[in-house]
């Protein structure tokens, strides 16, 4: 059973409005704070709507170079464009915690008030973190009022907000609880934070290239590792293995309730408290989502033996159910291939391509049918979880080349071992690095290192898509431009390839499903027929035949000195009198 309370799911009963304004002052009418905060349950109930800070239906309908939908990212597709107000420089959330960290010692309870301290601290280096990947430098604001003169200081640098975060998170880790909760944060919570957000800060520095503060790259990679091994080491979770590695790793993203044995912290759903997402609704209508894999990720996964798809003679052409034939166990858990059956059903079914971009049909957070209506499904979404954990503490290490094969051992080998993939050879890789892995990510150097961090760059790829990482990770590893098909020698986005028009068996059941066609329609027996040409429902690259491409003919836009950070806001340029600079590369006609 589910708690019937969640924190993830209802705010607290002490609802605090605000707006989206200019720093909103949180209109404390209904307290007083001076009197407030003074025991466990006001500091409990105040804290409770800190968690709505956390994802939601943004992980599984995220949209990149590996999941494309009916319509593409603005940023891919204009470019950044700098925005009058809001752009994300919102700081509202952030006034919530250092409220309760100012009124906190209201509460005289020495361990109750280090441990509420310890919730707000976690969620303040939570808050800037994102802020840091958005924007770079940011102000450090550690209190917040309406008239208070610090509202319009100068940026700070990412050098001096990150330590500021390294403080939080580290008192988080000593104060929180150890006990796990699916839906409350705790010392592993916090571990699992750190590792994720000194990975990304190590290697941003290292491939774009920064320098010249007290703490260089290497330092945020070993902080990563010392995160991610004491995680391993001591928090007791692992990875979810219970159904077997035919489905395993689908059933942990179908469960109604989180996988508590690898799941640290999850979003909570609810039928009974009626609060849902679209996870199912969202692949099977054509008016919504119409998400679909790329062939790019596609052919990222290697073989059931471990073996590279793309070493197969003719992977270039091949047809989707020899694509799909002995393939890594994820990849079937991933995207409808030939015999997929919905969850509780025996039929059964093809990839949809009315409801599929790409034809590589995403199932992943699909449940039974009983939830595929608009709005109804209601099983967790994962926001922390073991298997990232794993890989963060692996990435780190081969970035700082002290990689060993006992850490993989440790860490990828044991996600492989979840669907039956067998361990990686970290001496071939580094002796026959994938050109495929290489060109994806051409700033890899050519190391000794380099094909063991292209083959974590795999595993990242396939264990993690639908998660709200893919963005970021390709931000940080400096290879924005991968994500623009312009930028890369696409057309488009690729999807199945199909040899001519005609009728072709999707689903493996020996009976054609699928025709294709253009000009005038034919007879067919098939269950499903798309349209195919210029202005149809669809098109592929070589007019009768080739690979489906989405979005072709497009004007992308990624300016490689710029994008990897998002503009600030004309207003609040104006509001600091021109304290906070622009981004690099905007110009946005202020002068102060």
């Amino acid at each position: 059973m589910k708690k019937i309370l969640s924190i993830l799911t209802v705010g607290c009963a002490l609802t605090l409005s605000s707006c989206e304004d200019w720093l909103d002052k949180y209109p404390l009418a209904q307290m007083s704070p001076e009197t407030f905060f003074s025991n466990e349950n006001e500091l409990q109930a105040f804290s409770n709507t800190f968690y709505t800070i956390f994802p939601g239906d943004g992980l599984y309908n995220e949209g990149y170079d590996n999941i494309v939908k009916n319509e593409i990212a603005a940023e891919m597709r204009d470019g950044r464009t700098i925005p009058a107000s809001g752009g994300g420089w919102t700081w509202t959330d952030l006034r919530k915690f250092n409220t309760l960290l100012e009124y906190s010692g209201n509460c005289k309870d020495t361990d109750v008030r280090n441990r509420y301290d310890a919730v707000a601290r976690f969620f303040r280096a939570y808050f800037y973190f994102e802020k840091v990947k958005r924007f770079g430098d940011v102000p450090w604001y550690a209190k917040l009022g309406s008239a208070d003169p610090e509202l319009k200081r100068p940026r700070d640098s990412r050098e001096f907000v990150m330590q500021r975060m390294i403080e939080d998170i580290d008192f988080a880790i000593r104060y929180l609880p150890t006990k796990h909760d699916l839906y409350r944060i705790t010392k592993w919570t916090a571990l699992a934070l750190k590792s994720r957000f000194c990975l990304f800060e190590g290697t941003f520095r290292k491939y774009h290239g920064i320098d010249g503060y007290e703490h260089d790259w290497k330092w945020y990679l070993e902080q990563a590792a010392d995160a991610a091994e004491e995680f391993i080491t001591n928090s007791g979770y692992s990875l979810y293995t219970a159904t077997g590695p035919a489905t395993s790793y689908r059933d942990l993203f179908a469960s109604e309730n989180a996988q508590s044995v690898e799941v640290i912290l999850a979003r909570d759903y609810n039928s009974a408290l009626g609060v849902f997402h679209n996870a199912n609704f969202y692949t099977i209508s054509a008016s919504y989502g119409k998400p679909g894999m790329t062939r790019k990720i596609v052919d990222s996964y290697l073989m059931a033996d471990g073996s590279r798809f793309t070493d197969k003679a003719g992977w270039e052409t091949m047809e989707f159910k020899q694509q799909c034939s002995n393939r890594d166990p994820r990849l079937a858990q991933t995207i409808r291939t030939p015999g997929y059956t919905r969850i509780g059903s025996t039929t059964k079914l093809a990839p949809d391509l009315a409801n599929s971009i790409t034809g590589y049909h995403v199932v992943k957070f699909v449940t039974g049918t009983a939830q595929d209506a608009y709005n109804k499904s209601f099983n967790d979404l994962p926001i922390f979880r073991s298997a990232e954990v794993y890989l963060n503490f692996a990435e780190a290490k081969a970035e700082l080349g002290t990689l060993t094969p006992e850490d993989i051992a440790l860490t990828v080998d044991i996600v492989r071992d979840r669907v039956g993939m067998p361990a990686l050879d970290m001496a071939a890789a580094n002796n026959n690095p994938d050109p495929l892995m290489a060109s994806y990510y051409p700033n890899v150097n050519s190391g000794a290192n380099k094909g063991v961090i292209l083959e974590i760059r795999r595993e990242r790829t396939v264990e993690l898509p639908c998660e709200g990482l893919r963005q970021w990770d390709m931000l940080r590893w400096k290879e924005g431009a991968q994500l623009v098909p312009s930028s890369n020698g696409l057309d488009g986005f690729l999807g199945c390839y199909f040899p001519s028009l005609g009728e072709y068996d999707m689903n493996g059941d020996g009976k054609m499903d699928l025709c294709l066609w253009s000009g005038t329609k034919p007879a067919t027996t098939c269950d499903a027929m798309l349209e195919i040409g210029e202005g149809k429902d669809a098109q592929l690259t070589d007019g009768t035949s080739g690979y489906i491409v989405c979005f072709r003919g497009r004007t992308y836009k990624w300016e490689e000195g710029r994008d990897y950070l998002w503009p600030i806001p004309t207003d609040q340029r104006v509001a600091t009198g021109g304290a906070l600079s622009q981004n690099p590369g905007y110009e946005d006609g202020l002068s102060f």
